[in-house]
């Protein structure tokens, strides 16, 4: 080789890397140039005062400042089917600029893969941000129900509070029911958690079904404590470990095919309020949506305003999301179909 042509080669790979070097601080002020004085809304597919709400809310008054060009950040409730409804709108409706995203019930991302006939969204194309927990649920009762353990419930009937066909305030119970055997009877119609709960204290229904034990700590720390509402079993692939003595809804299956059905749903407790923005955000915008989602959940000021509500953080990512999804996307077909046509009962 000659030495012209080293040196030719060498200016160019110099060339190649200060080109790279100003690549970057361009494509940073890009991003921040869109969100400066822009307005981020945080959609919620609920009623407000739930939980998913709350975390919302929660994380809205922090995430401004950890995103590019510190844009002011607003929430919007809307509810309808427990976010299915919000889910359609973000996939189909909703601007793919990365200047909004939302939460929804961690059980709409399978209504696709269970056959619901509402739902207009691939969850594989969504832009997945995180969610700031991973949590165990609960069944409860109210005191004055008249099932007040899990072996009444195999005699005894319980009227849910049900928030529409998609929730998991109607798959759950009736899934358990189809499952276990156990008489659950859903009542839907409700707006959301906080609906349904003071349903519940009205004596118009007698039980709620999933709500979070962080939910309840941060919303009705009372009812717990004063023991206005028995909590009947736990929902999550393993156990809250604050409540050992409370009975996992996986050690009730009979058979390792009820075992099957039951852990296809309850994997999504592993992203218990999930957050995600429409298919096609540009790539960047994305990227800063993501960090700045992990930035908040981590931060000391989001972490202080979560305690005090009692929330529970524990930080998932938006690709630890995607492959839980890919998982279970993958779950055999008879299972599949078993889930299926035990949630389809009216």
């Amino acid at each position: 080789m000659t030495s012209s042509l080293k040196r030719r080669r060498i200016v160019t790979a110099i060339a190649a890397a200060w080109i790279c070097t100003l690549q970057t601080p361009a494509f940073a002020d890009a991003v921040s140039d869109f969100y400066n004085g822009r307005t981020i809304v945080v959609s919620v597919g609920f009623g407000a005062g739930g939980g998913y709400d709350v975390y919302a809310r929660t994380l809205a008054r922090q995430v401004g400042k950890h995103m590019p060009g510190h844009p002011t950040v607003v929430v919007k409730n809307v509810p309808g089917a427990a976010g299915l409804a919000l889910v359609n709108s973000i996939y189909n409706v909703a601007p793919k600029d990365g200047a909004e995203f939302g939460t929804f019930n961690r059980t709409i991302p399978l209504d696709p893969l269970l056959g619901g006939s509402k739902a207009q969204f691939d969850p594989l194309k969504l832009s997945w941000l995180g969610s700031p927990s991973n949590e165990v649920s609960t069944c409860v009762g109210w005191g004055t129900a008249r099932a007040k353990s899990i072996s009444d419930l195999m005699t005894t009937e319980m009227l849910m509070a049900g928030t529409g066909a998609a929730a998991d305030a109607t798959i759950y119970p009736t899934l358990f029911r189809e499952i276990l055997g156990l008489k659950f009877k859903v009542i839907n119609g409700y707006q959301g958690a906080a609906d349904a709960l003071l349903a519940m204290e009205k004596g118009e229904v007698e039980g709620f079904c999933p709500w979070g034990w962080s939910s309840i700590e941060a919303t009705r720390p009372d009812w717990l404590r004063d023991g206005k509402i028995n909590v009947l079993m736990q929902l999550g692939l393993r156990k809250h470990p604050a409540h050992p003595d409370v009975p996992l809804v996986l050690d009730l299956a009979k058979t390792q095919a009820d075992r099957q059905a039951l852990e296809l749903m309850m994997s999504p407790h592993l992203f218990a309020r999930p957050f995600a923005a429409p298919p096609g955000v540009p790539s960047e915008r994305l990227s800063a949506l993501r960090a700045a989602f992990e930035a908040t959940v981590k931060d000391p000021d989001f972490v202080a305003d979560a305690t005090k509500q009692k929330l529970d953080i524990e930080y998932v990512s938006g690709d630890e999301i995607l492959t839980v999804l890919r998982r279970l996307y993958a779950t055999p077909p008879a299972v599949v179909a078993r889930v299926k046509s035990a949630i389809a009962q009216p």
